[in-house]
C-alpha cells in the first residue's frame, strides 16, 4: 500500500499544543511535511509607501519559528521555512515529495482566502481548519450571516446560550516522520531555520525606555513562541493580576498593566481556549471579579471580528467599510508622515507613536487615540493607519486590525458611527503627571 504523504502549512499557529490542524493533518499523514512559507508578498511595499511587515514582526516570528522548530525536533520532525509566493511554494514542494494534500488553518481574511484558492487552483487539495477562535462558528445560536451588527448584543447572545469552548487539546508526543528527500529540500531553502536567533537590544532605545517598555519582546521572557507564550500565561495567573485588569487595563507604561497575551495570540503561539482554560482554572481558585470577567470580555471582541469577517468577507477593505454611504476617505500625505514618524506636535499622539516605531507595541488605550487623530484630526485615510499598524505591530491580527480601525472611522460596527477621542483629555486621564509624554520624549506644555 502507498504511504500518503501529507504537507502542513503553519499560518498563524505556530504551535503544537491545541492545534487542531496539526491534529488533522496527523490523523491522515503516513509522512509529514512541516512548512512555513514567508510570503513574498509583505516584502512589497503598500500605497502608502512602506512595506507590510517591518522590523519588529520579523525579529519577533523569528524566535516563534525557531522554537516552533526546536519542539518539532524533539519529536523527530522538522520545519521546512521557505520564502516566496505560498501557491508556488506549495506546488513545488508537493511535486518534488509526492503529496496532494495540504492541511492549514482557516483564516476569513480575503488575501488568507485568496492564498487557498491559488493552491486549489493549482491542483492541490487543501484542507482548512477553523481555529482561530474562542467559539467554533458552528456552535454560535446563530448563522454567521446573521451576526448580531453590533458587539453588545453579540456578547449578550452569546452568553444568555451559555456558548463555551471544548477544551484545548494537549500536544501531539509523536508525529509521522518526515518524507524522504526531506534533507535535500533543506538544503536547497532559502530560510531553513536550523538556528535559534539570539535575542538581542534595540538600537535607539535609551535605558529608561528600554526599562519600562510594555512588550520587551527583545528580551527571553517576551521573545515568540510557544515555550515562552505558555510561561507568561502560567506567571500571569500566578497573582491577581486578572482580578486587577479592568482596574489597570488602560495603563501606559510597564508589562503589568494589561495581560500581553496578544502578541502570543497573534502568531498562534497560544490559543484562545488555553487562554480561557487558565482563566477558569484561575476563577475557580481564587473567585471571579469583574477584572477576570473582562478578559473573557476581550476574548469575545477578537472572536467577534473573526465572525465579522465570515458575514462581510471583502466588504471590510473597502474604503467605505460596511457603512453603505459613507464618503471617500481624505488623506493628507504629509501629515500622515509626520504622525508615523510622531511628530504631529500633539505630545500624548507623538509618544504614543514613537513607542509603537521604537517597539513595535502600543497599549490599547493608545491605539484608539493615535487612530481617532489619525482619521479625525489630521483628515488621513483610515486605510493608511491599519497599513502602519500591520507594519509595527508585534501583535498584528488582520481581522483584530481591520476591525478596530473601522470601528474608529465610523465605517464598521460602531453604533455611534465612529469614536473621537481628544488627546488632551485621554493625556489627563491616563498620563496626568506627563510620565508617559516625557519618556518618549514629548514636552507636556505642564
Amino acid at each position: 500500500m502507498d504511504l500518503r504523504t501529507v504537507i502542513l502549512w503553519f499560518r498563524n499557529d505556530l504551535r503544537l499544543a491545541d492545534n487542531l490542524a496539526l491534529r488533522e493533518a496527523c490523523a491522515q499523514a503516513d509522512r509529514l511535511l512541516l512548512v512555513f512559507v514567508h510570503d513574498s508578498g509583505e516584502d512589497q511595499p503598500t500605497p502608502w509607501g512602506f512595506v507590510r511587515r517591518g522590523p519588529h514582526r520579523r525579529a519577533f516570528q523569528a524566535t516563534a519559528l525557531a522554537a516552533l522548530d526546536e519542539a518539532l525536533r524533539a519529536r523527530g520532525s522538522r520545519l521546512l521555512q521557505c520564502a516566496g509566493a505560498p501557491a508556488e511554494v506549495m506546488v513545488e514542494l508537493a511535486r518534488r515529495i509526492g503529496a496532494d494534500t495540504v492541511v492549514c488553518e482557516d483564516i476569513p481574511a480575503p488575501e488568507e482566502q485568496a492564498a487557498v484558492d491559488a493552491l486549489r487552483a493549482a491542483g492541490l487539495r487543501v484542507e482548512t481548519v477553523w481555529q482561530s477562535s474562542l467559539l467554533d462558528p458552528a456552535t454560535l445560536p446563530f448563522e454567521p450571516s446573521r451576526l448580531p451588527p453590533v458587539f453588545t448584543a453579540f456578547r449578550q447572545v452569546v452568553e444568555a446560550a451559555g456558548c463555551a469552548p471544548a477544551d484545548p487539546l494537549p500536544a501531539p508526543v509523536v508525529l509521522p516522520p518526515l518524507p524522504p528527500g526531506f534533507e535535500e529540500i533543506v538544503g536547497d531553502s532559502a530560510t531553513p531555520g536550523e538556528h535559534r536567533p539570539a535575542p538581542s537590544g534595540l538600537s535607539g532605545l535609551s535605558a529608561a525606555q528600554a526599562a519600562q517598555a510594555s512588550f520587551p519582546y527583545w528580551t527571553p521572557a517576551f521573545e515568540g513562541g510557544e515555550p515562552a507564550a505558555q510561561a507568561h500565561l502560567q506567571g500571569y495567573f500566578a497573582g491577581d493580576l486578572a482580578h486587577r485588569y479592568k482596574a489597570t487595563r488602560n495603563g501606559l507604561i510597564g508589562a503589568d498593566f494589561s495581560s500581553k497575551l496578544s502578541p502570543w495570540l497573534a502568531q498562534g503561539a497560544l490559543s484562545p481556549r488555553s487562554i480561557l482554560a487558565a482563566l477558569r482554572a484561575f476563577e475557580a481558585q481564587h473567585g471571579a471579579s469583574e477584572g477576570s470577567y473582562w478578559l473573557w470580555f476581550e476574548l469575545l471582541w477578537r472572536d467577534y471580528f473573526r465572525f465579522l469577517h465570515l458575514q462581510h468577507g471583502r466588504r471590510l477593505y473597502r474604503a467605505s467599510g460596511i457603512a453603505e454611504h459613507a464618503v471617500p476617505p481624505a488623506h493628507d500625505a504629509a501629515a500622515f508622515a509626520r504622525w508615523c514618524r510622531g511628530e504631529t506636535g500633539q505630545p500624548l499622539v507623538d509618544a504614543g507613536m514613537r513607542e509603537l516605531a521604537a517597539t513595535g507595541y502600543l497599549s490599547n488605550r493608545l491605539r484608539q487615540v493615535v487612530a481617532s487623530y489619525q482619521v479625525h484630526d489630521l483628515g488621513c485615510d483610515w486605510r493608511a493607519g491599519a497599513a502602519w499598524f500591520e507594519a509595527q505591530l508585534v501583535d498584528y491580527d488582520v481581522c483584530s486590525n481591520q476591525g478596530n480601525w473601522l470601528y474608529i472611522a465610523g465605517r464598521g460596527t460602531d453604533p455611534r458611527g465612529g469614536r473621537r477621542f481628544n488627546p488632551d483629555k485621554q493625556a489627563q486621564e491616563h498620563d496626568p503627571d506627563g510620565v508617559y509624554r516625557r519618556l518618549w520624549g514629548c514636552e507636556t506644555g505642564a
